[in-house]
């Protein structure tokens, strides 16, 4: 009899552990997340790199702004937690949250809590005006974006330098971020890392109805394609490149 009871609460604490994780973060929007800091990382070495890697840096740019096009559509068509709807932050969030959370007050969020959203809108925003600035921006010696002969030299020279500033405005978010997630691992406890590798959080932050049952692969697969094409559309409208030297 006491064997069948100690059988039984094994499997319970086995079914509990397996189901003590839940999904939040679907693997789309995680590779997303991982792919960016790749990117941003690899630009920066190939724009510190020398002349020789300015092509290499072209190509990535070319490749973040089709990361950028699938997150902005993955906002409005992706599982709960990555859709824009779900976590944009009002002004009252936003204080609410920072008052809680300097009082030592507040849970875990399910999804991106108010700061965290608005981290994520400013990241988009940023590099997106760096992938923009990018397609119009000069070397003045080798190495023009696509549309560089759209502008004049004055502007293009404007956009070059708005183009490395910007960078830096990148870094200092990147800064920001990792400040913050460190705060949240080592002052609140809050393991805010593993979770964006994993997908998963503890039940005991998310309840049933906010868990996402699927990552919708198939739909992410359409999303690629669909943001391969609209990358390519766009550079396919940029003007042969003009030929200086003769």
């Amino acid at each position: 009899m006491h064997d069948q009871i100690d059988k039984q609460k094994s499997t319970e604490e086995v079914t509990n552990k397996k189901g003590s994780k839940r999904l939040v973060w679907d693997l789309p929007l995680r590779l997303f997340h991982w792919l960016l800091v790749l990117s941003i990382a690899a630009s920066w070495a190939t724009a510190k790199a020398g002349v020789e890697w300015t092509e290499i840096h072209f190509l990535l740019g070319y490749w973040t702004a089709g990361l950028l096009v699938f997150r902005l559509i993955w906002g409005f068509v992706g599982p709960k937690h990555a859709r824009f709807a779900s976590f944009i932050p009002s002004v009252k969030s936003v204080f609410l949250y920072l008052r809680g959370f300097l009082k030592g007050h507040g849970k875990q969020a399910v999804g991106h809590n108010p700061m965290g959203a608005l981290m994520v809108f400013a990241i988009l925003a940023i590099v997106g005006a760096q992938v923009v600035t990018g397609l119009f921006a000069s070397d003045d010696i080798l190495f023009s974006g696509p549309f560089n002969s759209l502008v004049d030299g004055k502007l293009s020279e404007t956009i070059t330098r708005l183009h490395n500033f910007n960078f830096d405005v990148i870094l200092f978010l990147i800064f920001a971020h990792i400040s913050a997630v460190l705060i949240y691992l080592f002052k609140k406890k809050q393991n805010l890392i593993l979770p964006m590798i994993t997908g998963r959080k503890s039940k005991d932050v998310v309840p049933d109805d906010e868990a996402i049952k699927s990552s919708r692969l198939f739909i992410a697969l359409c999303v690629v394609a669909v943001s391969v094409l609209i990358v390519w559309g766009v550079l396919s409208l940029a003007p042969p490149p003009v030929d200086d030297f003769y």
